[in-house]
């Protein structure tokens, strides 16, 4: 992970894949939740689509790829129902953690996360970094997801940074695509 050499006034980051390897939690909840109505994703498909909420995710199942829902909302509560059983199993991305801790209380930090707050909230504290954070900017407080800029719009102006001085770090293409839209640096955290 390369960062910019420059000092910035406030950093920003996703949650999912970024700051916590959560991605194989998700996609074993997204097994569990699938196998019920007899159906799968495939790694590559679930990757593909990371950083979409999960009522999205499920609509794109649904529309696409002919998986069944009868309730778009309950399959969704379901799937976050068997994330957060999973929850004690998860680990940090310890090269994104350390810039987190490197910057502290120091400068502002956000988390600007695709997933519904209690899921970020419950990783956070999995973590013991929720306290970490100046802000954390969810899916419940924005109306655009990613790509759209507007949950790290939302961090910055909860931040009082302007957006040219925030540094964003993302694993996902659409993340990164939202923090350029958004006017910000943007590290890639590979998988």
């Amino acid at each position: 992970m390369k960062l910019p050499e420059r000092e910035f006034d406030a950093y920003i980051f996703d949650c999912d894949g970024t700051l916590a390897d959560t991605m194989p939690l998700h996609y074993r909840a997204w097994q569990r939740m699938l196998a019920e109505r007899g159906a799968a994703i495939s790694e590559t498909l679930f990757h593909s689509m990371a950083g979409r909420p999960t009522e999205m995710i499920i609509e794109v199942l649904r529309d696409d790829h002919g998986v069944r829902f009868d309730d778009v909302d309950g399959a969704a509560r379901r799937k976050e129902d068997y994330f957060l059983e999973l929850i004690g199993e998860v680990t940090a991305i310890d090269a994104v953690l350390e810039v987190a801790r490197r910057w502290r209380g120091i400068k502002p930090l956000a988390v600007a996360s695709g997933g519904c707050r209690t899921n970020v909230e419950r990783t956070l504290e999995a973590l013991g970094i929720h306290d970490w954070f100046d802000a954390v900017v969810c899916v419940e407080d924005y109306l655009r997801p990613k790509p759209w800029p507007d949950p790290f719009l939302e961090a910055a102006r909860r931040l009082r940074v302007r957006p040219s001085g925030c540094l964003v770090f993302e694993d996902s293409p659409l993340g990164v695509e939202a923090a350029t839209a958004a006017g910000m640096d943007c590290v890639f955290v590979e998988r």
